[in-house]
């Protein structure tokens, strides 16, 4: 709520005049309440708070910057292996059908924090668009982001 709100959260880099989430949160040392499920060295995994569907994760590089070609080739491959380890996390949880992965650079391709590269990771099942989406234009998830924290911290690859 501190950030929707516009509140101020500590952190160095500006978001259209409120601190970066992507960067706030790692700091803190409250990865379970922040739903951090998995630290590398140069990059984190997140559930996503609006989640398109179960288990809808974001790996995320700690340094801010709003595209991947400014990204150093270390840091470019953490992230593929966190998304790889991401990936058997969801299916050992989830067992989905399919994945929808990718990152929306810049507010043009529909980034909600376009300053801060991050990639979507989203287990997919067929028919999983329900009337309450196409009707009422509301997602139904039906699982609490803390229990998908838990289940998935659990499932993660060592």
């Amino acid at each position: 709520m501190q950030y929707l709100r516009g509140q101020d959260i500590p952190a160095t880099a500006p978001l259209g005049g409120r601190a970066c989430i992507f960067c706030a949160l790692p700091r803190e040392d409250r990865d379970s309440e922040n739903l951090i499920v998995r630290r590398g060295e140069l990059a984190f995994v997140i559930l996503n708070l609006y989640p398109y569907n179960n288990g809808h994760l974001m790996v995320v590089p700690y340094r801010h910057t709003p595209s991947l070609e400014q990204l150093d080739v270390p840091t470019l491959a953490e992230l593929m292996v966190l998304t790889t380890q991401a990936l058997t996390a969801l299916r050992a949880v989830y067992n989905p059908q399919a994945f929808n992965f990718g990152a929306n650079i810049g507010a043009a391709a529909g980034a909600g924090i376009a300053d801060h590269v991050h990639l979507h990771v989203v287990p997919r099942w067929a028919g999983d668009t329900n009337y309450m989406t196409t009707v009422a234009e509301t997602r139904v998830i039906p699982e609490q982001l803390g229990d998908t924290y838990r289940a998935l911290q659990q499932a993660w690859p060592k």
